[in-house]
């Protein structure tokens, strides 16, 4: 052992080395968890976004007459969304808004249309 120098000394310096690893670790986690929450938080806003937009054109939908309904039935694109229209009664209309792809159901509902009184519809 030299003279003037500790056994400890050495030893004091892994301790702070091993400490501001340790510090350094969970920074780097609590920076990813922070970034990760703001990444979740962009794609609610945005999901939240395609819903309103979503429920805006389904409210126009709703207010279709029977005539227009009746146009569009089956699957077809409309804007940014798949619309599917289905009668499976001569009152009864079914409305399915999804994604584009036509894989993920963005909204549904059910219209009830009377029969006019002639009796036109088939």
């Amino acid at each position: 052992m030299r003279r003037g120098r500790s056994p400890r000394a050495g030893i004091a310096l892994l301790e702070a080395l091993v400490a501001l690893t340790i510090l350094t670790v969970a920074g780097l986690a609590a920076t990813a968890a922070v970034r990760q929450g703001g990444d979740s938080v962009r794609r609610a806003e945005a999901a939240d976004a395609e819903l309103r937009q979503a429920s805006a054109f389904l409210e126009a939908v709703a207010l279709w007459p029977r005539a227009d309904l009746d146009r569009h039935l089956g699957d077809r694109p409309e804007g940014v969304w798949r619309l599917r229209l289905d009668r499976p009664i001569p009152t009864l209309y079914l409305v399915m808004l999804s994604d584009s792809t036509g894989t993920r159901t963005l909204l549904h509902t059910a219209l009830y249309r009377p029969v006019p009184a002639g009796g036109g519809a088939p």
